[in-house]
């Protein structure tokens, strides 16, 4: 897989990618190149073993872990336990899919166990499947823990991105996730799009 991560880099995002899925076609397979220091590398992972997610963060020095399958609160709890006891200062991002409605009652088990949440659109795929959910469901969030808006942003969402940011519920939107709608092949950034959405929004 081809990828352009320095390039995006210098865009100096917060935040930055790899996904460690293997069925995924943005699996990520290579060395990550030195990155400045401000940028947080995050490993995406799916249902993976914590043997394996703790191998990737010794081997890549990530600073997140973002868990995109069926990860159980005991499961998320374990994960944390074990990067306290390698010594790895990890933030653990979990991720729930949405389509046109949501049980928010389900956060609540993973308050304790996570650092942030991520709202993703429901699809085929965890993750990546080019199309965002209904954002609206988010009136009814009811923690106070920050959370990652996901799931099919692109260009043309700017503006209404921008209205969301003024409304109530993205009182605690940490961060806007993208990745699919900004590229030219999977893995591969239109850093020119890139940066013309950054410097806009």
């Amino acid at each position: 897989m081809k990828h352009n991560t320095a390039e995006v880099a210098q865009l100096r995002p917060d935040y930055l990618g790899f996904i460690f899925w293997e069925h995924s076609s943005r699996f990520f397979d290579t060395e990550i190149p030195q990155l400045p220091h401000h940028i947080n590398k995050v490993g995406v992972f799916v249902d993976a073993t914590p043997k394996y997610i703790i191998e990737m963060v010794k081997k890549h020095q990530l600073q997140g872990i973002q868990l995109h399958g069926q990860e159980s609160p005991i499961y998320c709890k374990n994960i944390s336990l074990e990067l306290i006891k390698e010594n790895q200062k990890v933030s653990i991002i979990k991720v729930f899919s949405i389509k046109d409605e949501f049980d928010f009652g389900i956060l609540q088990q993973y308050e304790n166990c996570c650092d942030f949440f991520l709202f993703d659109t429901k699809g085929k795929l965890p993750g990546g499947n080019g199309y965002t959910f209904n954002w609206s469901v988010l009136k009814n969030y009811p923690s106070n823990k920050p959370y990652f808006l996901s799931g099919g942003i692109g260009p043309n969402n700017l503006d209404k991105i921008k209205e969301f940011l003024e409304l109530p519920e993205s009182k605690y939107c940490y961060a806007i996730d993208i990745n699919s709608k900004f590229e030219l092949q999977p893995g591969l950034k239109n850093i020119e799009e890139l940066q013309k959405f950054k410097k806009a929004l």
